[in-house]
């Protein structure tokens, strides 16, 4: 699952695709909505690449682990994020059984359960998907090409 580009911004409600850089901060697009707006450098901006959950063993990527719940619950929608504390702590338990309980909040598991729910409806949480080449090893390798039809 490739998660670089969706973002989370402190503030706003929803997750956002990265679309552009500017000046003064990026050009973020709702990926439910798909409107476009700008979020200033000022914004507390979190890539959900680099957010990982606790357990007892080491961190968790998030991606980690919402392909675990993506394939405990077949794909089917989690419940929803304004369940009980207690609700949401026991289903975080079956989903990730090993997950710090200390460290981990419900406001937390809360967050986890919001972005798997929308990203699993909208169909963005893939099993096999790979990762996107890096824009740099393509243009190298176009380079590298250019080179060998000159000679």
């Amino acid at each position: 699952m490739y998660l670089k580009d969706i973002l989370s911004i402190t503030g706003q409600a929803g997750l956002y695709k990265l679309i552009s850089h500017t000046k003064n901060g990026l050009i973020v697009e709702n990926v439910e909505t798909k409107k476009r707006i700008p979020a200033f450098a000022t914004s507390k901006v979190s890539a959900l690449e680099d957010i990982a959950i606790f357990t007892y063993d080491k961190d968790m990527p998030l991606g980690d682990v919402l392909i675990k719940m993506f394939e405990k619950l077949e794909g089917k929608p989690a419940i929803s994020h304004k369940s009980s504390a207690d609700d949401l702590k026991d289903f975080f338990s079956t989903m990730l059984p090993n997950y710090d309980k200390e460290r981990v909040y419900v406001s937390d598991i809360k967050k986890v359960v919001n972005w798997y729910n929308l990203l699993s409806r909208l169909e963005m949480i893939k099993l096999d998907e790979e990762k996107p080449e890096n824009d740099d090893d393509i243009k190298d390798a176009e380079i590298i090409e250019d080179e060998k039809s000159d000679n």
